[in-house]
């Protein structure tokens, strides 16, 4: 265990281009608010980016603002706060993202995964098993 608490605490900075959504992911985007859509790539993104990390874990939920709201300027979030859900275990996680105008493309992305979220936590913070 001690290990993978280790391999968590790496910071991990990835810049350049995003993975290409898929259609319907687009279509989805298209009809949230602009501020929203920004969110939301962004946590795409960020889910897409762990799941490839050399960590091994396999996100499929993430709550952008479950320990501290995100900061939006413009067309760039930075989520200080995050944490997501892998393999049934919560994270703490931290990225800056920047898009596109139309917060459609990934411009530049960095995030750090932290440590296990103690499950005590789970429920203040709003994240369900």
């Amino acid at each position: 265990m001690k290990t993978v608490l280790t391999m968590l605490l790496l910071t991990v900075a990835m810049v350049g281009p995003s993975r290409a959504m898929d259609a319907t992911e687009a279509e989805e985007l298209k009809g949230l608010s602009p501020e929203t859509r920004l969110e939301q790539r962004c946590d795409l993104e960020a889910m897409e980016r762990i799941h490839h990390d050399p960590v091994k874990l396999v996100p499929d939920e993430l709550v952008a603002y479950a320990f501290q709201e995100p900061k939006i300027n413009g067309d760039k979030i930075q989520s200080a706060g995050a944490a997501f859900r892998s393999k049934g275990e919560w994270y703490h996680l931290s990225y800056t993202c920047s898009t596109s105008p139309d917060h459609m493309t990934v411009l530049t992305f960095q995030y750090a995964i932290g440590q296990m979220v103690p499950h005590t936590e789970w429920s203040q913070h709003f994240l369900v098993p």
